[in-house]
């Protein structure tokens, strides 16, 4: 229902958005020339066509919709698809998909594979004449072995009679499966399939206990025929496999047959094991011979003719199939793009988008799985909040020494084993954090955890690149001293002083955001010392005239002419803070998103890996989104001077 809901909602406003658009340009004045910013301002109802349009893609190419609105199509679809995958058993012996018999092909085969070699002895000058003849023999007894599968007069009556069963079982089986009330299900069966369905679950994201008592989390297509029509083709797949496990254990093998590939088998054994050392080629070629003898034996060889009716009984029950579907072929068409639901043995899978891309709903279901502390991912929520007490964050913040700077002991027990606090004991205590104040909610979990890093990572950059970056392009030492310095490890990958780094500073935050700070540090110096360089000599000139001292030009002057490009900077070191952390988080962690991610690529997660992703964008639009306002804010005037 909320897919339902969701996908009717999405539509509508696509529609109106457009609608509204459209009013829009033929209602407002166009006063603003081409290339004028303004006239990329506004447009609200024009992201809300984007993201829908995204949305919608996702719901229909992760089938989505179809579970939405037809939750019991992959179902149905399955039992299909074990139907589909009898009768490709039996379709691959008649020349129904494909051009020709499977008996001619492989004749046509054989006959090809022994000319070949036949060929190859003849022209042959490693092989003495004798051989030749030998081998030439054994070419012409293989050969002999065909007619003998493909003569309608050597054909058992024991073979004919299986053949003539087994087209009558499917004759059975299509008479049967065109009532209505086929496959004749008694009420206690009914009662008893309908408990299994309801113990199965349904399809998609199915919450299960473990044995070890932990709460898991499956994909998976309903197995058991939920409705009529699926029961209907459960039924007839496993008559149709009875059938077509009989037929494949069928061969045309004629006493004549046996004991001609008997004598030729013995023959070549013989022949091979008399040979020299020295005449290995020959033993080759005897060997090669004798497997196209196998081939012919185990292939499913018969007379022209004899699998006709058979093959009209097989046509007959896939056309009463197909149209047996009904609306379910349309709803595969037009509902289960690029895939659908395929058969293997007694299990059902999603072949295709559907596979690898999660269903919105089951990735939502997972998402609040994974975000509650009784579940989450690893013993760790995705995002939570916790009660802190004050004391603990004071403790933090607090170095320790503050205590040990002062004069005196610490308190020490008396002989009744208690110990009285003095004033250096309670400094301790409020610098440790070591006593009760008030709590206040506090934020936890992967996606804290990788956010904190980023955020103090560009922080620590911009503190000291900005800085350090008005610096180089205002002092011609700063520049030449720095610059070679920056110029060296900016170019180096973030991802090859990772291993470095973590394994100097640790897999703990220290590494990770020390990482962040290197890779934000670079971008702030570069975009500082561009925007500085970049002043224009006039406005400082003016402000010279004007009696502004040093420190009034860099503050009213230079740092105003820097800030589009510093802002810009941070704007692409936040970019390049959330890919350098993943990889970081991918190397060593146990927590962040990019931990999250590594884990479940190995465990083929994929609903867990497109959350992860999904939250990496939303955080770095959060970013971005939130910069463009402070660039709205403090540079009003870019674009416009």
């Amino acid at each position: 229902m909320f897919t339902q809901i969701v996908t009717i909602l999405i539509l509508v406003s696509i529609v109106g958005c457009i609608l509204y658009g459209r009013k829009l340009i033929k209602t407002e004045k166009v006063d603003a020339v081409f290339g004028n910013p303004e006239r990329a301002k506004g447009g609200t109802h024009w992201i809300i066509v984007g993201s829908s349009a995204i949305l919608l893609i996702w719901l229909y190419y992760s089938w989505d919709i179809a579970k939405g609105f037809y939750p019991k199509s992959a179902n149905e679809l399955c039992q299909v698809a074990k139907i589909n995958e009898s009768l490709l058993g039996l379709k691959y012996q008649f020349p129904i998909e494909e051009r020709e018999f499977k008996s001619t092909s492989i004749i046509k085969i054989e006959n090809e594979n022994l000319k070949k070699i036949n060929l190859e002895i003849t022209n042959s000058q490693d092989i003495s004449d004798q051989q030749k003849i030998v081998l030439s023999s054994f070419i012409k007894k293989t050969s002999q072995l065909i007619p003998l599968l493909t003569n309608d007069e050597l054909m058992e009556m024991e073979t004919k009679i299986q053949i003539k069963e087994m087209t009558e079982d499917l004759k059975l089986l299509s008479s049967n499966f065109q009532k209505q009330d086929y496959p004749f299900e008694t009420e206690s069966e009914r009662n008893e399939r309908q408990k299994a369905i309801l113990k199965e679950g349904g399809w998609g994201i199915t919450t299960v206990q473990s044995g070890t008592g932990s709460i898991e989390n499956t994909l998976e297509v309903p197995l058991i025929p939920a409705t009529n029509r699926g029961l209907k083709f459960h039924a007839a797949a496993q008559e149709l496999k009875i059938i077509d496990d009989k037929f494949f254990k069928l061969k045309n093998h004629n006493p004549q047959f046996k004991n001609s590939i008997k004598n030729l088998k013995d023959e070549i054994k013989t022949y091979r094991k008399n040979l020299d050392d020295n005449e290995e080629i020959a033993s080759t070629y005897a060997k090669n011979i004798v497997k196209i003898a196998r081939r012919i034996e185990f292939a499913s060889i018969y007379p022209p003719g004899a699998l006709n009716e058979m093959q009209n009984a097989i046509v007959e029950f896939d056309n009463l199939q197909k149209k047996e579907q009904g609306g379910l072929r349309l709803i595969d068409i037009l509902l289960f793009p690029a895939g659908t639901i395929v058969a293997s043995g007694p299990s059902c899978s999603e072949q295709g988008s559907g596979r690898w891309l999660p269903k919105p709903s089951d990735t939502f279901n997972k998402f609040i799985l994974m975000s509650k502390p009784s579940v989450g991912y690893k013993n760790i929520p995705l995002l939570w909040i916790d009660m802190m007490d004050v004391s603990k964050i004071i403790g933090f913040i607090l170095p320790d020494w503050i205590a040990d700077i002062l004069p005196g002991d610490y308190p020490v027990h008396n002989k009744n084993g208690i110990v009285e606090q003095n004033f250096k004991g309670q400094v301790l205590k409020i610098v440790t954090g070591d006593f009760k104040l008030f709590r206040i909610p506090v934020p936890y979990g992967h996606i804290w955890d990788s956010f904190m890093r980023v955020f103090l990572g560009l922080i620590f950059g911009i503190l000291i690149g900005v800085p350090l970056g008005l610096f180089m392009g205002l002092n011609r030492f700063a520049k030449g001293f720095f610059d070679p310095l920056i110029e060296l490890y900016r170019p180096v990958p973030p991802l090859a002083w990772a291993p470095l780094i973590i394994s100097v500073l640790g897999i703990d935050n220290t590494g990770k955001v020390f990482l962040l700070f290197m890779v934000s540090l670079s971008i702030m110096i570069i975009s500082a010392r561009a925007g500085a360089s970049g002043t224009q000599l006039s406005k400082i000139h003016a402000a010279h005239s004007l009696g502004a001292s040093k420190k009034q030009i860099l503050r009213y002057v230079i740092f105003p002419n820097s800030l589009p490009e510093i802002l810009t900077g941070i704007r692409v070191a936040v970019g390049m803070c959330w890919g350098t952390l993943v990889a970081a988080e991918f190397l060593a962690g146990t927590t962040g998103i990019g931990f999250v991610e590594n884990v479940a690529k190995k465990y083929f997660q994929y609903e867990v890996i497109w959350i992860t992703i999904f939250i990496m964008g939303m955080l770095g639009l959060l970013f971005d989104v939130t910069l463009r306002k402070i660039i709205d804010k403090t540079i009003p005037w870019r674009g416009k001077g």
